[in-house]
């Protein structure tokens, strides 16, 4: 599995364009990192399309965007950071996207998509200025490993949810599920082969422990007759016209900043709007980096991701490209994690991953032999493996312990990296102000505070 060796985090030295030697690692293990990250994060080629489909965009269209943007972004993160780090359309703000700001606000997709493109613009301004940079370094370490921790505990519980053995209910919210379902029991079966793996040290066993899964699920639906919901047959009818989303989002600016409900609504809707997106793309990015990058052992000693600016880059330059492409706002994956768990230490796993989202647009029936009953242990294993982050805190100090636990608490409770980060943020900041210690706090901290304020101020008022 993953090495124990911290890797160097020097950018293609001359004659190792991607730092082998530095890193300990090798081509082989680099390219079954990345086809471990693809398969665990693929789910969001069939979730994208049709949810941005309610938003009333062409279906074809947004999956041929949403794998065009993930396989851009996938590769300006492995070429200017390299680091083996995934991107794709964000889960959760594909749903603000389509339903607050397409539903509730009554924008049209084409303003919606302008409004990514803006968000994009600001964080390569802030990227470029440093802000972002300066952002990352001002979270307390303490923080870094409760985002770590976190991420560890919501890819899990993101897994378990996949896997149908924890089910949603109206008593108790959440429940386990009975396992009198095929697909929980290819579930189950997956992550015993998934620990058996993991725990016999199988170099590439995460990857083995997806198609091994898949196979004993096509042997129960074609040789059992259980359903597991792999495809019935294979149909490759390509349809590769981006035409109805490509360049859309430069015609919504009219509209994004029409007048025609007020001066004041409109600026109070662009700034809701702006916000949301700009907060949660920025802090679901910056917290995936922090998290994944200490699992890979990427942190130096002060806690700080070196080089940090280049994959913060990738990412905003990755926003305008899925707008203008015709896709919700591409983030940084939390699933990027699995390929690390693989052994992922450099670009060539980003690389690896980008071209599997290439080849996806051609090969997309047979992707369907993939279940999602094979890639949740993953999710859940990792979580295991994330989660070691937590025993570096401090929990026997108060004031260190309430801002982790909120982090650690709310990631999978909320269901929002952003969200378990801004409780962490708040609740230190109170506490230090509370302590009389107002000088302790970096100053970047008391604008991340306010920034997280006012989006759950202009929460109450939408």
């Amino acid at each position: 599995m993953a090495s124990t060796k911290a890797p160097s985090n020097a950018i293609h030295p001359k004659g190792d364009f991607f730092n082998f030697k530095g890193t300990g690692s090798n081509p082989r293990t680099e390219i079954v990192a990345g086809l471990t990250t693809f398969f665990t994060m693929a789910y969001i080629i069939f979730v994208n399309p049709p949810m941005l489909k309610d938003a009333g965009m062409d279906q074809n269209a947004v999956l041929i965007a949403t794998c065009l943007a993930a396989a851009l972004g996938t590769v300006l993160m492995g070429l200017l950071s390299n680091y083996p780090f995934a991107l794709a359309s964000g889960m959760g703000l594909n749903a603000f996207f389509a339903y607050t700001i397409c539903g509730q606000m009554g924008y049209s997709w084409q303003a919606g998509l302008a409004a990514v493109f803006l968000s994009g613009v600001i964080f390569i301004i802030i990227t470029v200025t440093g802000l972002r940079t300066a952002i990352v370094n001002a979270i307390p370490l303490f923080l870094k490993k409760a985002i770590g921790g976190g991420i560890g505990l919501f890819i899990a519980f993101i897994g378990l949810k996949n896997a149908g053995i924890i089910a949603a209910s109206e008593s108790t919210f959440v429940s386990l599920d009975k396992f009198n379902n095929p697909h929980i029991i290819l579930a189950v079966i997956g992550l015993i082969l998934t620990i058996a793996l993991v725990v016999w040290k199988v170099k590439g066993g995460l990857l083995i422990s997806i198609l091994g899964t898949s196979a004993i699920g096509a042997v129960m639906q074609y040789a059992m007759g259980f359903d597991i919901g792999m495809p019935t047959d294979v149909a490759f009818n390509f349809n590769l016209d981006l035409g109805p989303t490509f360049g859309q989002c430069f015609t919504g600016f009219g509209e994004l900043f029409s007048t025609g409900k007020g001066v004041g609504v409109l600026i109070f809707s662009i700034i809701s709007v702006l916000l949301s997106l700009t907060m949660v793309d920025m802090f679901d990015t910056i917290g995936t980096l922090v998290g994944a990058a200490s699992k890979g052992g990427f942190l130096d000693k002060e806690g700080n991701l070196p080089n940090a600016n280049r994959a913060l880059l990738a990412d905003a330059i990755a926003t305008t490209t899925g707008a203008v492409l015709g896709t919700s706002t591409v983030t940084t994956y939390v699933e990027s994690s699995s390929g690390i768990s693989e052994g992922g230490r450099t670009g060539l796993t980003s690389l690896t991953t980008a071209a599997c989202f290439v080849l996806a647009i051609f090969a997309m029936p047979l992707l369907g032999f993939v279940p999602s009953a094979a890639t949740a242990p993953i999710l859940i294993v990792v979580g295991v493996m994330m989660a070691s982050s937590i025993k570096e805190i401090e929990w026997q100090d108060i004031e260190i312990a309430i801002p982790a636990f909120f982090t650690l608490l709310m990631m999978p409770l909320a269901y929002s990296i952003a969200d378990g980060i801004a409780f962490g943020c708040i609740s230190y900041t109170v506490i230090k102000l509370v302590k009389g210690q107002p000088k302790k706090v970096h100053p970047v901290m008391y604008v991340i505070t306010l920034l997280f304020l006012a989006r759950y101020v202009i929460q109450v008022f939408q």
